[in-house]
């Protein structure tokens, strides 16, 4: 995989460029074998193999059952489609009534317990340190007789932080909680095995993978409660109305099989990177670029801040300069595109919002290449000149 050299792409945490392998399974399912799986005729039952098919892939790269996979549209409707569908599936179950997160979740989380919330729940919020890991201790003080259910992200999408996603399983489990993690950022990058960490629920996006766009999964543990939030249709066991996505499917089942193949070696290769990066800013810089992607991140996000004590801040002009100079990044969650505001993340680690003004992400990918980050920190190079104070 490659891309033109006078455009270097690390926004890889916002969106991925489709594997060639992908593509190519994919396209039988958009012309040739176009049937109807839910239709019991040959053509409906030649898309239903190829979609139980895929449905296996991925429930045995996470060690699941089958039946504990179910397809979506996206990421984000994983989520709603996770923490709606037990919320309201417990209402007639349990007086339970209040949930949690962290204070760095993606809006799709913090969105759906608002939305819940409207229905007689309250929410409850756990902070996190300047590394942006959650207070296990002040989590702990929220676990009590009252809570149905917890999410709590596996990796974050801005800064790369990892959670302790099977001590906090643990902790629930012995107060029977219900957990959901938000995979979408470690999904495909690091090995999940759901019986291992305990979680009840977990939530993936396929396009975050070298997969298409348009296609996620929900992975529910058996026996959970689970209301379906898309009505009007029996696919997916009757909890997901609508005709499947095929071709998606099938693209998404491929990504995860190279996924599996070659996890390791990619993340060998994007530590690579990170680092040569990040010893490339301290060249430039020194202190004055700031590391937010501490210690226990993922390889694939490196968050920086450029010191609001030494440079004039301006999050959107930055990227707009970079973009200009042929680099592709971010200042956070792509799904806030276009409104270039403080992350929500950043200031929950304690700063403040002339800092979150000065913080861009960058993410790698494996077919990024060593010269590709020459080249972009000579452009930083350019950049940390034009900003100075």
């Amino acid at each position: 995989m490659s891309i033109a050299k006078e455009h270097i792409y690390l926004d890889n945490a916002a969106t991925t460029k489709i594997h060639p392998k992908v593509f190519e399974k994919m396209l039988p399912y958009l012309n040739e074998f176009f049937g109807n799986p839910s239709s019991i005729h040959s053509f409906g039952r030649k898309t239903r193999v190829a979609l139980e098919e895929s449905r296996e892939v991925v429930a045995d790269f996470v060690n699941a059952e089958p039946s504990e996979i179910y397809f979506c549209g996206t990421g984000t409707e994983s989520i709603n489609f996770i923490l709606h569908g037990i919320s309201f599936a417990s209402q007639a179950e349990t007086s339970k009534r209040t949930l949690f997160s962290s204070s760095i979740e993606h809006h799709a989380v913090l969105e759906s317990f608002k939305s819940i919330c409207e229905n007689g729940y309250t929410t409850q919020s756990v902070s996190v340190n300047d590394s942006y890991q959650i207070d296990f201790e002040e989590l702990k003080q929220f676990v009590d007789s009252d809570v149905l259910l917890g999410s709590i992200m596996n990796v974050n999408n801005e800064t790369g932080s990892i959670q302790p996603i099977n001590k906090i399983a643990e902790l629930l489990k012995e107060s029977e909680i219900f957990f959901h993690t938000d995979a979408v950022q470690s999904f495909g990058k690091i090995e999940i095995d759901v019986k291992k960490i305990g979680v009840t629920a977990l939530s993936a996006s396929s396009h975050k993978i070298y997969g298409p766009k348009g296609v996620g999964c929900a992975y529910v543990k058996s026996g959970t409660p689970l209301s379906p939030l898309i009505h009007g249709g029996s696919q997916e066991r009757n909890r997901r109305g609508g005709t499947e996505n095929i071709a998606g499917i099938v693209g998404f089942a491929e990504a995860v099989k190279i996924a599996k193949s070659e996890m390791k070696q990619n993340e060998e290769f994007v530590l690579k990177l990170k680092r040569n990066f990040i010893d490339g800013l301290n060249a430039i810089a020194g202190k004055n670029i700031l590391i937010n992607s501490k210690e226990n991140t993922s390889p694939y996000i490196l968050s920086v801040t450029f010191d609001p004590d030494f440079y004039k801040n301006d999050a959107e002009s930055m990227l707009m300069f970079l973009d200009i100079n042929g680099i592709a990044a971010s200042n956070g969650a792509a799904c806030n595109s276009g409104t270039i505001k403080a992350s929500h993340v950043i200031l929950a680690g304690g700063k403040s919002e002339s800092y979150a003004n000065g913080t861009l992400r960058f993410s790698f990918a494996p077919y990024n290449t060593e010269e590709e980050i020459t080249i972009t920190l000579d452009v930083l190079q350019k950049m940390v000149d034009k900003f100075r104070k």
